[in-house]
């Protein structure tokens, strides 16, 4: 069953490694091309991320070395890894080849030059979020106590996505930014969040956030971080399920994912500790689905609800 991982953290790690890291086979990595085949995953979103210390003049370039990494080393170095740059594209997958997406998370990284945006867009960025949990010229992030909406730069951030059809993310809003997010954006998504009815952790999603994004078309993604499944004790991948269940329970059966977050989370659930457990927490679900809806959740309604 093939996988659509809508989120992992492997750009910083190879930036951060300045190259010393593989994405070919270094064991240090929870998403390896050789892990990324043995769990069967076929789409993965590769995330640009910039922590918020890094000085305002060195954030674009510090993307830009991410990318450069993407190209050099994710695609360049196997050609098995296929560049997803148009939404069709996902259908152009041969069998053996893994197509690969650039994200962005957090719009830092442009200051408030709406240009540097659209430069990445070139470079394949095709989902966009608008803060981490920081706040920054756009909005403010979970992390923020002011909690503030959108700005009118990050408005037109939004509007941009809609004009190219870019998926705009919305797991690490505040929640007020969530609610402005949602008044505008065509394609909303939550890349990697879960329930907080479940786990209240301040970037998991209340019922009425998730049902908003459901009514819209949108995806919510459940994420594989530890703190966002189960609030103490050690975390099995039954309680990610029950994410999934609740999820389900609020309408959103044919609009549910997966988002892993690996390699940017510092604790694993047991037996899904890097990419090529997937087949564990697949066969899990097979448990308590039937094979269309987990088939659903893997792959399929990602390829039902993206832009066309």
């Amino acid at each position: 069953m093939k996988i659509i991982d809508l989120h992992c953290d492997v750009l910083l790690r190879l930036y951060q490694s300045k190259g010393e890291m593989k994405f070919q086979d270094s064991l240090e990595l929870d998403t390896s091309y050789e892990k990324l085949i043995k769990g069967g995953v076929k789409v993965q979103a590769f995330a640009i991320f910039v922590y918020p210390e890094v000085k305002s003049d060195q954030k674009f370039q510090a993307a830009l070395d991410q990318i450069h990494y993407f190209y050099t080393d994710v695609l360049g170095n196997n050609p098995n890894m296929k560049l997803v740059k148009d939404w069709s594209d996902f259908d152009q997958l041969k069998d053996g080849e893994i197509g690969a997406m650039l994200t962005l998370e957090g719009v830092d990284a442009i200051g408030n030059d709406l240009q540097k945006l659209s430069i990445l867009h070139q470079l394949g960025v095709r989902s966009i979020g608008l803060t981490w949990n920081n706040a920054n010229l756009a909005a403010d992030g979970a992390g923020e106590p002011r909690g503030a909406g959108l700005t009118s730069f990050g408005k037109e951030i939004v509007h941009f996505n809609n004009e190219h059809k870019i998926l705009t993310d919305v797991s690490h809003l505040c929640e007020k930014a969530f609610w402005d997010v949602m008044e505008e954006a065509n394609y909303p998504i939550a890349s990697h969040s879960n329930a907080k009815a479940l786990c209240n952790h301040v970037r998991n999603l209340t019922d009425e956030q998730a049902k908003a994004v459901f009514a819209k078309n949108g995806l919510v993604h459940v994420v594989y971080n530890p703190p966002f499944v189960k609030e103490t004790g050690e975390v099995a991948i039954t309680d990610l399920i029950e994410h999934i269940d609740h999820f389900c329970s609020l309408g959103g059966e044919k609009q549910i994912g997966l988002g892993s977050d690996f390699d940017g989370i510092s604790s694993k659930i047991v037996k899904l500790e890097d990419a090529s457990m997937h087949p564990n927490l697949l066969n899990e679900l097979l448990k308590k689905y039937s094979e269309e809806t987990v088939k659903g959740f893997a792959y399929q309604n990602f390829m039902d609800h993206r832009p066309n």
